[in-house]
């Protein structure tokens, strides 16, 4: 068979799994990878080269950087200052989204979201008007560095591979800094008037779930059936339906690890339960109602205990999981006492629901472990009272490793993937950050799923796809100006971005924009820039983008929110962009 027809009906079917989203993108995108290599359109020898490729280990890199400067507190020290400057509306709503522009430039989009929006949620204004604005101000933010954001990553390395000479890290300014200017200033001043007036007045998480919650109290009797036995074995006379939150005895609360406590006469036991598993679990272990046993979340919070929020990332060991499958309370030690999805509460079982990115949770554990506990599943703490404490040893040696580490890449005597992983290993020989802590701090999916594109990206290229592409976009642009071929191919990475991982737009889109410039014999590098800013302007939609999943659930926000104040921007982008490449790069 035609090696072209193998690979675009390979690539297709790719492009069909990531829409359909029931697969991950980085199962998808390595099963392409592997049927590309049985077809022969990849050459075994050439099948895993991506996962070498200076793009992924740049991306690890930034991943594990970000990680350590969170660590450090050194940059949640900063993002306090600012958050606390003014408590006019605007003005706060600014700064934050201007500090997590900035941020974003220097690191990771997902991390410089991670350390604003807890301090978002604690201001006056409601969470569905201030975190979609705050999502779109870091992903604007990365387009300023070629470190900001994965798809310049990757523009920069394929401009290398081609010309010998990538894009160096500030070479995205020119761009990256109007457009983060106008995006932000678009946002403050018009952009959060566009969310639908029901998001504005959405509740905080904190609301949402504990009003959620129905808890109660209920005392052990005299002779009753569940006397010398454990709590686990009580739960399970209703089938795990009833979790025991904590324990009164002879006055004092025992919260947390209870499920091995032998239950006595006169006990009281705190559940969250569905009314129907609680008179069931009342007639079967022998318990009887303290009053109108409706008690309050307070009872559940102690010197040892704490109750937090926090919000499943994408590519989480929970995601698709439900807290039965992966035994959440036995394995770790923690509650899950309640489930906000879009905004509104999970009213279902909820030991059956299984998580989803975005979804946040109400979750009670040990103060000392809750917070990294919660991290090795995934998820990030909402609230502020969540966050790490400032750590005061070494505090600004990270950062200072890492403007070194910038500050040479700058200069352009070291690749930018040499000079990252040096810094990564002097922070570890510091004990900045451990060794485990880097292998978590990277996103292996992003991984996977670069190291498999970026082969079948060659793929396309060798097998002469790329120049098909090219060829139909400029045998339809002949009777238009040459601007409009720049346009042609920022609204097709955009329509792309939209519906796939931004990193995947641009690993597709830019040998089909570098084939355009070849074809109608101009300068690869406005394709490439413009390629580059359309693959990371993902605002359309809350799957587009990591970060506007993030938000999507603390936010209350519908698929369909998003399009409303993304499409303006997006727009405003394309003008934009398409004259500052005409100026700054010329054809």
């Amino acid at each position: 068979m035609n090696p072209q027809i193998i690979i675009s009906v390979i690539l297709a079917g790719a492009l069909g799994l990531f829409l359909w989203g029931r697969w991950r993108h980085d199962v998808v995108a390595f099963s392409a990878l592997i049927l590309a290599a049985l077809a022969g359109v990849v050459e075994t020898k050439d099948a895993f080269s991506g996962f070498g490729h200076p793009a992924v280990i740049t991306v690890a890199a930034v991943l594990a950087i970000s990680r350590a400067l969170q660590l450090s507190g050194v940059i949640d020290l900063a993002a306090r200052q600012i958050a606390g400057i003014t408590e006019n509306p605007l003005a706060n709503l600014a700064l934050l989204i201007t500090a997590g522009a900035i941020l974003s430039a220097f690191m990771n989009n997902v991390g410089a979201l991670a350390l604003m929006m807890p301090l978002a949620l604690q201001t006056t204004q409601s969470p569905g008007r201030v975190l979609m604005p705050l999502s779109f101000g870091t992903i604007l933010g990365g387009m300023m560095t070629e470190i900001g954001t994965p798809p310049n990553i990757i523009i920069a390395t394929y401009r290398q591979g081609l010309t010998g000479k990538g894009f160096e890290l500030f070479d995205f300014a020119p761009l990256g800094v109007p457009l983060t200017l106008m995006g932000v200033t678009f946002l403050v001043v018009i952009g959060w008037r566009l969310i639908p007036p029901g998001r504005k007045s959405s509740k905080s998480p904190a609301d949402i779930l504990e009003g959620a919650m129905y808890l109660t109290e209920a005392k052990v009797e005299k002779d009753a059936p569940v006397i010398g036995k454990t709590i686990r074995q009580m739960e399970r006379m209703v089938d795990n339906e009833a979790l025991v939150i904590g324990v009164i005895r002879h006055g004092y609360r025992h919260l947390g690890r209870v499920r091995d406590m032998t239950l006595e006469e006169d006990d009281v036991v705190i559940l969250r339960t569905e009314s129907n598993a609680f008179h069931k679990l009342l007639e079967i272990a022998g318990l009887s109602l303290l009053g109108d046993a409706r008690v309050g979340a307070e009872v559940l919070r102690s010197d040892e205990i704490a109750l937090l929020e926090f919000v499943v990332m994408p590519g989480a060991r929970l995601d698709g999981h439900s807290a039965r499958d992966i035994r959440l309370t036995e394995r770790y030690g923690i509650n899950m006492l309640a489930i906000a999805r879009h905004g509104q509460r999970m009213d279902q079982r909820l030991g059956h629901i299984r998580f989803q990115a975005g979804d946040v949770l109400l979750i009670q554990g040990e103060k000392d472990t809750l917070q990294e506990t919660m991290q090795t599943l995934g998820c990030m703490a909402l609230a502020e009272r969540g966050l790490r404490p400032i750590r005061k040893r070494k505090r600004f040696l990270p950062l200072a490793i890492f403007i070194v580490a910038i500050s040479i890449t700058s200069t352009g005597l070291i690749p930018v993937q040499i000079s990252f992983s040096a810094a990564i290993l002097f922070m570890v020989l510091f004990e900045l950050i451990s060794v485990r802590q880097v292998y978590e701090s990277i996103d292996w999916s992003v991984i996977v799923l670069l190291g498999a594109l970026i082969p079948l990206g060659a793929a396309l290229e060798n097998t002469g796809v790329t120049d098909i592409f090219a060829g139909w976009v400029v045998d339809s642009a002949v009777y238009f100006p040459f601007w409009m071929v720049l346009v042609t191919v920022m609204v097709l990475t955009m329509a792309l971005t939209n519906l796939i991982n931004n990193a995947a737009t641009a690993v597709m889109m830019a040998p089909i924009a570098v084939s355009i410039a070849n074809q109608t014999g101009v300068s690869i590098d406005p394709f490439l820039m413009v390629t580059a800013v359309a693959a990371s302007s993902a605002f359309l939609t809350p799957v587009g983008h990591q970060n506007n999943v993030l938000v999507m659930g603390p936010g209350g926000y519908r698929f369909g929110d998003y399009w409303r104040m993304g499409l303006p921007l997006q727009i405003l982008i394309i003008l934009l962009t398409v004259p500052l490449v005409m100026v700054v790069w010329p054809l």
